[in-house]
């Protein structure tokens, strides 16, 4: 076992704080299980830019904020504190930069989003940091359609690499019979000191939605409950139920019960803003 990594996280804890208790031998059935644990307990969650704290891209912080604070993030600490987790039960983890596509069909810049290349028998893409996305990793292979959970997904070969470590790939998901674009990227390994300028980015520039927006978010077996400033949205199967809470009280409350966060009351003048439009 890597000792570097065995020593940054005590596995046990990490493993009680996403409710697992299954077999932890670096297999298939293994990864699966845990991604789905892992986005069914760690909520993806931005809460650290209202309250003015800054988010880093440094493992011992993101561990501690996660398992010892039992608080969520975004896709660098979500998949920052997984990467670590799998590699202390002796996975093969590669960080891998993805460019997040945008609503005209281009993609964001490097480093927009992090996720996880697992090599086993076969190599893996693990997502435990983007929201809505697919809820067990996926075979890193361009000629398959992948269904889960009644959502298709896909990886497309990118034309402009096509070899080695620069081989491209685009994600997509089937929605609404049409086939809709994730995010892009490439098989190049990196560090995760390589995200830190997005990171920054994200958490203070206006053109950030994380910025615009206060978001926590989990999935469920069923669906999704998320509190997107001080509106409770609550997906189950086909259907979907908004409610607009009444203020700080009634959020904070939302928030233990449903996420199990729970946020220093000095933090309490951060009013949940209203639902951007």
């Amino acid at each position: 076992m890597n000792s570097q990594h065995k020593l940054a996280v005590e596995i046990e804890a990490y493993l009680q704080r996403i409710k697992y208790a299954g077999e932890v031998r670096p297999t298939e059935a293994t990864l699966r299980s845990l991604h789905r644990a892992h986005l069914f307990t760690v909520p993806f969650e931005n809460l650290d830019i209202s309250l003015g704290r800054e988010i880093v891209c440094d493992e011992a912080r993101i561990l501690h904020k996660i398992v010892n604070e039992h608080r969520g993030g975004f896709c660098y600490e979500l998949n920052g504190a997984f990467a670590a987790l799998l590699r202390a039960l002796e996975f093969q983890v590669t960080l891998l930069s993805a460019r997040v596509a945008r609503e005209d069909g281009s993609y964001g810049p490097e480093f927009d989003h992090l996720i996880l290349r697992v090599d086993l028998e076969e190599p893996w893409l693990a997502d435990v940091g983007f929201g809505e996305g697919f809820l067990e990793p996926l075979r890193l292979d361009s000629a398959l359609e992948q269904p889960q959970n009644g959502r298709v997904y896909r990886l497309t070969s990118r034309p402009e690499s096509r070899s080695s470590i620069d081989a491209g790939f685009g994600l997509e998901v089937m929605v609404e019979g049409k086939w809709k674009r994730e995010y892009a990227f490439t098989l190049q390994p990196r560090e995760l000191s390589e995200f830190a300028g997005m990171c920054h980015h994200h958490q203070t520039s206006p053109e950030s939605h994380f910025t615009r927006q206060r978001i926590c978010s989990l999935a469920t077996p069923e669906g999704r409950v998320s509190l997107s400033d001080n509106k409770l949205i609550q997906t189950h199967g086909g259907s979907r139920q908004e409610t607009l809470l009444s203020g700080d009280q009634e959020w904070r409350a939302k928030l233990s019960e449903l996420f199990g966060v729970i946020l220093p009351q000095s933090a309490s003048q951060n009013e949940p803003r209203q639902e951007q439009r």
